[in-house]
């Protein structure tokens, strides 16, 4: 295949894949917007803490994610062989991370100041279904399989909202809505299995480099991750119910800010894998950046519609600080971009400075005794300097290649 001929595929399939993200996020922020309107703030809070566990336990899936798609991108000749190892470590990993979720119940129960043990044991439970789905999706996009990519988004974003929805009829409480998402997230990881299945002979990909290089980028994104929730973990703990209520409302938003560009990261991963370089990353950066600053700014001069996309009149108070949510979203997703770029040349050194911007974080949150506005800004300074340092690493990596 020609060079433009590759362009034009990965072009075509970047559309497909945004689409199906798209799609796959709308419906995860229906689903958001539902239990909003069905539960009470109060409930509300007790979700999104809940979500934030799973995000933050599923990191693990997308370190399989990473990996599948970077071995597969820079030697394609080996996809059986790369498939095989992924399909024997994917059950380990899913197994591994669900008990250790379930088991920190214990601590995260009363931390949180939830009612029950069950609600964080059945989000340990959501952790296998995930690293199937991982595993599945990192194939499909170091393979560029941009349709079966796209069909396991949509089994997402379907599975989800029709599962949490009906857990949400049945009992429209914390643990119904959670027990529904266990059900739904089943969907994509049955949609994108054969993937798994290798089928060719010959060569071994050892499953220890595999593990090793699936557990760097799984340190790298959970210390992403815990950046982009604790401040949700944070308000359950030093706020009343109310006003964490408030909080998870422009997390909403914030979230929707941080998921829709994340498109260009997965469509532009591969190329970046193969070195596609400084061209490739400021492409991706400036389409990120750009779609964050409509979103920012679209929130500054629409607060009406945006409180209708958080949860309506109950969540009136916030209705003037949503567009700092969404501002803090989009810098997070900036950050996301830049990490998953430094994934991609294998330089998982970056994650020192992650982890450093949470250790600011939380620091921070409770030196400063800040309340609701102020956590939000504190968020959106802290993924800002996280940004210019990334940005930094990338460039003195571009230098030293440029200089060997």
């Amino acid at each position: 295949m020609t060079r433009p001929a590759e362009r034009q595929t990965t072009v075509s399939g970047g559309a497909l894949v945004a689409m199906g993200m798209v799609v796959m996020n709308v419906l995860l922020y229906g689903l958001t917007v539902l239990a909003a309107r069905m539960l009470l703030p109060r409930e509300f809070g007790a979700l999104t803490a809940l979500l934030g566990i799973v995000l933050v336990g599923s990191v693990a899936s997308l370190g399989l994610q990473a990996t599948a798609a970077r071995q597969l991108a820079v030697a394609p000749e080996r996809r059986d062989q790369v498939v095989a190892a992924v399909a024997r470590v994917t059950l380990l990993v899913g197994v591994s991370v669900a008990a250790l979720v379930a088991a920190s119940s214990l601590v995260l129960t009363p931390l949180l100041r939830l009612d029950d043990h069950r609600l964080v044991v059945v989000c340990g439970l959501i952790m296998v279904p995930l690293a199937f789905m991982g595993a599945e999706m990192g194939i499909a996009q170091g393979t560029r399989s941009w349709h079966t990519l796209t069909a396991i988004y949509l089994a997402n974003g379907f599975g989800r909202i029709l599962g949490g929805g009906l857990g949400l009829l049945i009992s429209p409480t914390p643990l119904g809505a959670i027990c529904g998402i266990l059900l739904g997230q089943v969907v994509p990881a049955v949609v994108g299995l054969p993937l798994l299945r290798a089928h060719g002979r010959g060569g071994w990909v050892s499953r220890r480099i595999l593990l090793r290089e699936a557990i760097l980028g799984t340190q790298a994104l959970a210390a992403y991750f815990a950046l982009s929730n604790l401040d949700s973990l944070i308000a359950r703990n030093r706020f009343d119910e109310h006003e964490a209520g408030l909080y998870a409302s422009g997390l909403i938003l914030a979230k929707a800010a941080v998921f829709f560009p994340q498109f260009v990261s997965v469509v532009v991963f591969a190329d970046l894998a193969e070195g596609g370089g400084a061209r490739a990353r400021l492409r991706a950066v400036g389409m990120v950046a750009g779609l964050g600053t409509l979103a920012t700014a679209g929130t500054a001069l629409l607060p009406g519609l945006a409180l209708i996309l958080v949860g309506g009149d109950q969540y009136a108070e916030i209705q003037d600080q949503l567009w700092l949510f969404a501002l803090a979203g989009s810098v997070l997703a900036v950050v996301h971009l830049l990490l998953f770029d430094a994934l991609a040349r294998h330089a998982h050194g970056v994650t020192v400075m992650v982890w450093a911007a949470v250790v600011v974080l939380v620091v921070g949150a409770y030196a400063l005794d800040v309340h609701l506005t102020g956590l939000v800004t504190l968020v959106t300074a802290t993924a800002a300097v996280l940004a210019v340092a990334l940005w930094g690493a990338s460039r003195a990596h571009d230098r030293s290649v440029a200089a060997r």
